[in-house]
């Protein structure tokens, strides 16, 4: 079964992360799909606006934490992992069409920083959102420390990354995290009456607006985006370092012969 389905509504296309017994966990092979699928949509004429949402309870728990466990001694592998991200939210970003994130339950670390790059978020009023990453020695590394200060402000993205503490969907919208908060049961029916108010326009003028509102918005995002990375290595590094100490600590003394 995809764990991403693309369903086509008109010139809308939705694309559904469809692993919800892990509740939209983004394992490396949901983001390969998640990726051809962004692809396939900014290549495709016919398609002028784009829908990201989760089937089941919550739209992303974010990144599959055992999958990333599992590769933590392989650097080389982990760097694909964040490659394959990362390409994520470039290419909401980079398309020359809308691409409108539909959030409900839970949307957390790696799957806010996909959202963040897509153009306009829309919120069930019982939504969660956060990047917990420092919680776990880390920093949101797939473009959430890069793009989230360009939409909440400095002051609240630097808040909202270094506490790491987790807002509902009011202060989201509040804080212009989301741009609509509607109850659970009118999430469809408000994301398509925002679709209708994008496609209402001319498509090339929305589509090249986006483009010069976001390089101003973010002029050196790519320079950000690699710091990110050194940064990220960094904080690995001393974690393994600090491990690797306790477990010295914990070894039993040799007796003296």
């Amino acid at each position: 079964m995809s764990m991403v389905i693309s369903e086509d509504r008109g010139a809308v296309r939705h694309l559904v992360l469809n692993r919800p017994e892990k509740r939209n966990a983004m394992s490396q092979a949901l983001l390969v799909e998640l990726r051809d699928a962004l692809s396939a949509a900014a290549e495709r004429e016919s398609v002028h606006c784009v829908v990201l949402r989760g089937e089941g309870p919550v739209f992303s728990a974010g990144v599959d934490l055992g999958e990333l466990m599992s590769f933590a001694g392989e650097p080389s592998v982990l760097r694909s992992f964040r490659g394959v991200f990362l390409d994520c939210a470039n290419l909401c970003e980079e398309m020359v069409k809308p691409v409108v994130c539909q959030i409900h339950g839970t949307c957390l670390g790696g799957a806010l920083e996909v959202a963040l790059g897509c153009d306009l978020r829309i919120a069930s009023s019982d939504a969660k959102l956060a990047l917990p990453e420092v919680k776990l020695g880390i920093i949101p590394d797939v473009g959430g420390s890069s793009r989230l200060p360009a939409v909440v402000g400095l002051g609240r993205a630097k808040e909202l990354i270094m506490t790491g503490r987790t807002i509902d969907a009011a202060e989201a919208q509040h804080i212009g995290l989301v741009n609509r908060v509607v109850e659970a049961g009118e999430l469809e029916q408000a994301t398509q009456a925002l679709v209708d108010e994008l496609l209402a326009n001319s498509p090339i003028a929305v589509g090249r607006a986006k483009r010069v509102i976001d390089a101003s918005a973010r002029p050196a995002l790519a320079q950000t985006l690699e710091m990110e990375v050194a940064v990220q290595e960094y904080c690995v590094a001393k974690l393994r370092e600090q491990a690797a100490k306790a477990e010295q600590a914990d070894q039993p003394a040799v007796p003296a012969s």
